[in-house]
């Protein structure tokens, strides 16, 4: 259990290194409890990429390439998008909890985790892979399916994030502006898959804080044609029918559920109900 432990523990001091040792002065951090490092290292990654992934894509998108990817009418507010920090922001010290206790159950030897490709070979390792995501986009779907379906769920926690139902109060600021227990829940299936499932602990990790660059992504309204990834175009359809496209990377769950909506089906009903106006 010592050598077992000891490779997870040298990876979580290198993450605190790069984070907290580049950006905080030692008398800070280093007297913490090691959980409590952890944490705020989760916390401090995560307020970075979203801030500099937001930053970044509204920057692209709203001003340097303006009116290209989204019309001038269809770009949101000031007001909306600092909507959305304060709404991500009062949740982040919570979402920053769930790695930090995946962390301490894969160091703890609870997980089917492992700190070293070499441990199991580079085939097997992309099948965990395979089965990991696998596992994650059923759970994900479901959780998110059921957050609609359940009321009193949707009601004091996924109402929330759906107040953002129209492409001009979507922004990539709306991808963790979340009551704090939602975007957990919707993360969940991510340390599930530990107990099921083999993984590589920086893959794990690395999952997680990819999901802050991809809800930043499918929030921007623009369609990326890139099948089969869910991405904005069929996201966007999400928020405004709330019964399509709970999906998460991809539109496989949708698909096998009967829930998938095709951004080009809105797009035909738009061009067909123009043509009757007129």
């Amino acid at each position: 259990m010592g050598d077992y432990r000891q490779g997870f523990l040298d990876e979580t001091h290198w993450y605190n290194s790069i984070v907290l040792g580049n950006l905080l002065p030692e008398y800070l951090w280093k007297p913490l409890p090691y959980i409590a490092q952890a944490w705020l290292r989760n916390y401090i990654g995560g307020l970075l990429l979203y801030f500099i992934s937001g930053f970044l894509w509204c920057f692209y998108i709203y001003y340097w390439k303006r009116n290209v990817y989204v019309s001038r009418d269809a770009v949101p507010s000031n007001e909306s998008m600092l909507l959305q920090i304060f709404v991500s922001m009062k949740a982040m010290p919570w979402y920053s909890v769930l790695p930090t206790v995946s962390e301490y159950m894969i160091e703890s030897g609870w997980t089917k985790c492992f700190s070293s490709i070499s441990e199991v070979g580079w085939p097997m390792y992309l099948v965990y892979l395979s089965v990991y995501l696998a596992i994650v986009e059923f759970g994900i779907y479901w959780m998110h399916r059921e957050l609609h379906d359940i009321k009193p769920l949707y009601k004091y926690l996924h109402a929330t994030h759906h107040v953002y139902n129209k492409q001009n109060t979507l922004s990539p600021f709306a991808g963790l502006a979340f009551h704090p227990l939602d975007g957990i829940l919707q993360a969940i299936p991510h340390v599930i898959a530990l107990f099921i499932v083999p993984i590589h602990f920086r893959t794990h990790m690395l999952l997680f804080f990819i999901e802050g660059v991809w809800t930043t992504n499918i929030h921007d309204c623009i369609h990326g044609k890139a099948w089969p990834i869910m991405g904005a175009g069929y996201h966007t359809i999400h928020h405004t029918t709330y019964r399509h496209n709970y999906g998460h990377y991809t539109v496989w769950m949708d698909w096998m559920f009967g829930t998938l909506r095709e951004p080009e089906t809105d797009i035909q009903k738009v061009e067909t109900n123009s043509k009757k106006v007129t």
